[in-house]
Parts: C-alpha cells; sequence; structure tokens
C-alpha cells in the first residue's frame, strides 16, 4: 500500500456494530477524496456485522478486513495500524459518520500546514442520537475549549475534547509515542493526543464539522470497561503530572484530581437517573478515592474554596470541579449520602 508523504488509510474498529457499521462504511466510499487503504478489524463480533462489512465492501481492491480475539477498540486500531504503510491514519467508530468532504477538508489542512511537525489534524464535529438525528452542531465550539491544542495545562484542565472520528493523524507520530494504551477502552484518545502533543508534535484545528459524533446508552461511554478506563486514565495523569512548584501549576490537585472528581459525579447523576444504585455506590467510591489529591488553598478563589471545603461534602466535590458549572447540584446530594455508606 501507498507509502506518500500524504497517504491515508481509513480505519474502522467493528464489534458487534451491525445497526450502524453500514453507514459508517457508506460514509469512508462517499468521500471526495477516498482513502488510499481501508482497514476494518473485527474485535470478536458476535453479531452480524462482519457479514454487512464484506457485502457493502465487496470487491473494492482498497480494503483489508482482519479479525482478532475481543481486546477492546485500542488494540484493534495498534492492529491496523501496524499493517499499513500510510502516512496518516483517518479513525473512524462504527457508529460514526463523516461528512464527504471529510478526508479532503482535512488533508488540505495538513498540507497547509507550516512550522513545527505535525501530529493530527482535527475539525469540530456534530452530536447525533441513537436514530441519527441531530442533537448538537459544532460540539467543540460549543464546549469552548481551547483549540488548537497549545497549552498543557488546559488541555489537562478542560480534557482533549477531540472526537477520533474526526481527526486525521499521523502514523509517526502514533509510532513514535507507542501507540494506543491497550488497557484503555475509554479515554484512550485523550491519552494518546496528550502523549502526542508531550512529544512536540503540532496540530491543526478546523472550526467545521466535518463528522457526525453519534453517542447513545449501548456505545462504549456507558460499558464497564469505560469504567475502568476512567480508573486507569485518572491514575496514570495523577502518576504523569506531579504539581509543578516552579511554574506553579498544581497539575494534580487544582486540575486533575478536580476533573476526575467531576466526572465520576457525571456518572453518578447519570446512574441515578437510570436508578441503579449499585453503580451509584461505586461511582461514589472512586469521587471519594480522589478527594485526597485536593489542597485546601488553590491559586484562585482561595478564599472560596477555604469556605467551601468547611461544607458538606457534596458541596466540597461539586466546587472542586470548577471547569464545569453546568450540572445542577441537587443529584450530588445523594452522592454525599451514598459516600457516607460506602
Amino acid at each position: 500500500m501507498k507509502s506518500s508523504t500524504d497517504s491515508i488509510a481509513a480505519i474502522l474498529p467493528l464489534y458487534n456494530g451491525e445497526l450502524w457499521v453500514e453507514g459508517a462504511l457508506r460514509s469512508i466510499l462517499a468521500q471526495t477524496l477516498l482513502p488510499d487503504e481501508i482497514i476494518v478489524v473485527d474485535d470478536g463480533s458476535t453479531d452480524g456485522g462482519l457479514e454487512i462489512v464484506r457485502r457493502v465492501t465487496d470487491g473494492n481492491p482498497t480494503v483489508r478486513i482482519v479479525s482478532q480475539l475481543n481486546a477492546g477498540q485500542s488494540a484493534a486500531r495498534n492492529l491496523a495500524i501496524s499493517l499499513t504503510a500510510c502516512a496518516y491514519v483517518a479513525l473512524i467508530d462504527q457508529d460514526d459518520l463523516w461528512y464527504p468532504d471529510h478526508l479532503h477538508t482535512l488533508r488540505t489542512a495538513v498540507r497547509k500546514h507550516q512550522g513545527l511537525r505535525l501530529g493530527w489534524a482535527y475539525s469540530d464535529f456534530d452530536d447525533i442520537d441513537i436514530h441519527g438525528r441531530m442533537v448538537m452542531r459544532d460540539f467543540v465550539t460549543r464546549s469552548r475549549t481551547d483549540n488548537p491544542k497549545r497549552d498543557l495545562l488546559k488541555i489537562l484542565q478542560q480534557g482533549v475534547v477531540i472526537q477520533p472520528s474526526a481527526t486525521l493523524i499521523s502514523r509517526a507520530a502514533i509510532l513514535d509515542v507507542g501507540g494506543f494504551d491497550v488497557r484503555l477502552s475509554g479515554y484512550e484518545d485523550d491519552d494518546l493526543f496528550l502523549r502526542i502533543f508531550l512529544g512536540n508534535y503540532d496540530n491543526v484545528y478546523l472550526e467545521h464539522p466535518t463528522s457526525q459524533w453519534r453517542i447513545h446508552a449501548s456505545s462504549s461511554g456507558g460499558s464497564d470497561r469505560m469504567e475502568e478506563s476512567l480508573r486507569i486514565y485518572g491514575d496514570k495523569l495523577i502518576e504523569t503530572f506531579p504539581d509543578d512548584l516552579w511554574r506553579g501549576h498544581y497539575y494534580r490537585s487544582d486540575v486533575i484530581a478536580p476533573r476526575i472528581i467531576e466526572t465520576w459525579m457525571q456518572m453518578y447523576a447519570r446512574a441515578s437517573r437510570y436508578k441503579n444504585t449499585q453503580k451509584m455506590k461505586v461511582y461514589a467510591r472512586e469521587a471519594r478515592a480522589m478527594l485526597r489529591y485536593l489542597r485546601p488553598r488553590s491559586r484562585s478563589r482561595i478564599s472560596r474554596k477555604l469556605f467551601i471545603l468547611r461544607q458538606p461534602v457534596y458541596i466540597r466535590l461539586r466546587v472542586a470541579a470548577v471547569h464545569n458549572r453546568s450540572i445542577a447540584l441537587a443529584p450530588f446530594i445523594g452522592l454525599a449520602r451514598a459516600m457516607t455508606r460506602v
């Protein structure tokens, strides 16, 4: 397969995706700039998704289908990356969709890039529901995160907020940082882009959406693997970024721990909507485990935090997660009660 300076391999991990994979594949095949190679990795599917892939791609010489025992999407992506010689990889999840100009737009951005070596190009994306109906346009813009990625502190505060299906990534950069962390099936994309950033690679951001992201109850975001990934990723961040006293960057206490606590709180609130008390207890316990990394005073809002830290635990948890003020306080009263029982 091509190994030119801007050749592209489209990579699609498949796991029990019979409801979605035809749409994802057809959005690849409808690109105004077709990829040089399409690699579908069947990750131990037990439904009819693989048969759909074979039917849709029958006779297409650019398509390669490989199979592995179920090991998660990180391992599936790593396998595909190892099989291609293309300079760039374009990831797409089985339930996402590309707009027809997705690859052309991102490759144009790559070609225009000047200066530092490029790790990835990425764009905004639209959020759709399980039925493919529009929920939110311009997801990244509405998240009010900093783009492109230029500041480590901001990345750790805000999260990466890069959808893999909205990216074009240098294969050399991926290999340079060791590929996806196979322990992660959730947050593996945040982890990868953060490591590429730390590896002195640049990135380019396009403000308009070139893809659609489908999130729903049956997606990986609601799985036990996702929970385990959050534990691993949170611990990994804590270990990697001790507080930088010289710069005054309190990564662990003021940034990472509050962000991970907030994420567990969001998961607790979601579990409460489903009345899943078992999960609520788990998430409460995980949130409490992160409290030990918080310090009583921070560089900003010192007087406010000194007051808040004397309040009940649910208020401390809520205000510690200062990066997201959009969540109502009420669900976390239940969190506090649950935390007293775990």
